[in-house]
């Protein structure tokens, strides 16, 4: 409860994105910086690119230019907040961005939740499907009977499947990069997206073919539906201002953005004779290690704190039972409270746990957590509820005859805890203490939800912007491993030197017996 307490009152900034932007002259825009050529990320400012808050890569794209001709007519400060697209609609609500500028249709679902400006781009919906598969030569959505489709998760492009009798219909997916390689190792056979990620698809891998279609053969929708807006806070009064600055941009401009904007992505760099390894690692080389520093900071960091708070509740459960029926009342509550605790962290994702407090909390309170605190907040108490019962296991696994024996020389439970049973307890759950690091080493991959720049999300942006899906994720697999790896070899030697040496040999000599490797 402690440590819920400092965390929660530590790293906060006790105000929403819209009171920041009164006070300090800040246009916070959300977006995914991982659909190119709406918006992507990369290493420099080149080509107009904009800082990303809370990080040191830069966002470029359509999306981008869009959003730094609107901030300069506000008269405010641009800042692009990385946000997974799942997260975009939360983090508006939350008061954590002012603005989504992604690639975003004004669709009447959404339009219960959010306010829209005008449209700032059109576009036609086509399907994106192998060159060479049964589906290359496609001419309408009927084409596409039996085949495998899918769309991205939350967007109308999923729904308008349904068009296509006869189809297969796969489950929706997450973002862009995970469609495209589906589609390139055959899982899917074509997916749905906007002509601008089509014909980036297209440009950048030879193997894939955008199909487009006519009115008659093609998706049938509404304006609204190929259509992209600004997203703003419910009751908005900036969605006229916006509009006016919208209206000040016309259709050709927009149309030379987007021209620019396809030039100028990642992908469309030229290759020379280097390897697709080491065109990735030069582009993404940094991103990679400051995702890796994340990931292991928070791996580190949460498994420690985690183990503290594991420790501690491990301990107290162990307790006996005060004489006096108050105490025992109020030390059965704390008890069932920790249950609570545990039962619930135990039996929940911690990707879930992570969208419900850091977008939760916003929503509720009103309160902005800072999302690396959160993220080590989050990693530290799932970890605890675990640590609680490998504690309590350790506890059990100590000799019942040593605790009657500290009880026989009049030593309290205390006592008995601190100087016998603890340091007991401590090396046998070393390992299962290790198999928790190794755990949160792989698992803070989930925090992406709530955008926090760890190891798998600054993959995920990557693939998003150089298209070599398979080449990106292989790298991302290999780190993975040399971390896990490395911290398994460790642990294993600290095991070791705790244990002492194996063969305990005396060595007798004419006045005394002594014996090399002793505790």
């Amino acid at each position: 409860m402690l440590l819920m307490v400092l965390m929660l009152v530590a790293p906060v900034t006790v105000a929403t994105a819209s009171e920041v932007t009164d006070d300090t002259k800040t246009f916070r825009v959300g977006m995914e910086a991982g659909y190119a050529p709406f918006n992507w990320t990369q290493n420099s400012d080149k080509n107009g690119a904009v800082a990303i808050d809370g990080d040191k890569s830069y966002a470029g794209g359509y999306d981008v230019e869009i959003a730094k001709r609107i901030a300069d007519k506000l008269g405010r400060k641009l800042v692009i907040v990385k946000t997974e697209w799942d997260g975009l609609q939360p983090a508006l609500q939350s008061g954590k961005i002012d603005a989504i500028i992604a690639g975003m249709s004004p669709t009447a679902e959404r339009k219960e939740q959010v306010d829209f400006s005008d449209v700032y781009y059109e576009s036609d919906l086509v399907m994106v499907t192998r060159k060479d598969g049964d589906y290359g030569k496609a001419k309408s959505i009927a084409d596409f009977k039996g085949a495998k489709i899918t769309g991205q998760l939350n967007t109308f492009h999923y729904s308008v499947i349904d068009q296509i009798k006869g189809v297969k219909k796969q489950e929706a997916m997450d973002n862009f990069p995970a469609m495209r390689v589906a589609l390139q190792s055959g899982v899917i056979d074509g997916y749905v997206t906007e002509r601008p990620e089509g014909v980036t698809a297209e440009s950048v891998d030879k193997k894939l073919e955008m199909i487009e279609f006519t009115k008659e053969n093609g998706f049938q929708t509404n304006p609204e539906d190929t259509a992209i807006a600004i997203g703003l806070p419910k009751g908005s009064t900036e969605v006229g201002k916006i509009n006016e600055i919208l209206a000040g941009i016309s259709k050709q401009e927009r149309l030379d953005i987007m021209d620019e904007a396809i030039k100028n992505q990642p992908a469309s760099e030229e290759t020379k004779t280097e390897s697709s390894i080491v065109r990735i690692l030069k582009q993404n080389g940094t991103l990679f290690l400051r995702g890796t520093g994340m990931t292991m900071f928070l791996a580190i960091a949460g498994t420690f704190l985690g183990a503290i708070v594991g420790l501690l509740v491990g301990v107290y459960r162990t307790i006996p039972l005060a004489e006096t029926k108050g105490k025992r009342f109020f030390q059965k509550l704390f008890g069932w409270i920790l249950n609570i605790y545990i039962e619930v962290f135990r039996g929940t994702p911690m990707i879930v746990q992570s969208a419900v407090m850091y977008y939760g909390i916003a929503l509720l309170f009103g309160v902005d957590l800072n999302r690396t605190a959160a993220a080590l907040f989050i990693v530290s108490i799932n970890t605890g509820a675990y640590m609680s019962e490998i504690v309590r296991g350790g506890i059990f696994a100590v000799d019942k005859g040593q605790f009657e024996a500290a009880q026989a020389i009049g030593m309290t439970h205390s006592q008995t805890m601190r100087k016998v049973v603890i340091p007991q307890v401590l090396r046998n759950i070393l390992p299962a203490t290790g198999n928790e690091f190794v755990i949160n080493i792989k698992d803070t991959s989930v925090l992406s939800i709530i955008s926090v720049t760890e190891l798998f999300f600054q993959g995920k942006s990557a693939a998003g912007a150089n298209y070599m899906f398979f080449q990106t994720y292989f790298i991302i697999c290999v780190i993975y491993f040399v971390l896990t790896f490395t911290v398994t070899r460790i642990l294993r030697l600290v095991e070791k030197k705790l244990d002492g040496p194996d063969n305990y040999t005396p060595i007798e000599n004419n006045d005394s017996v002594s014996v090399e490797g002793s505790h």
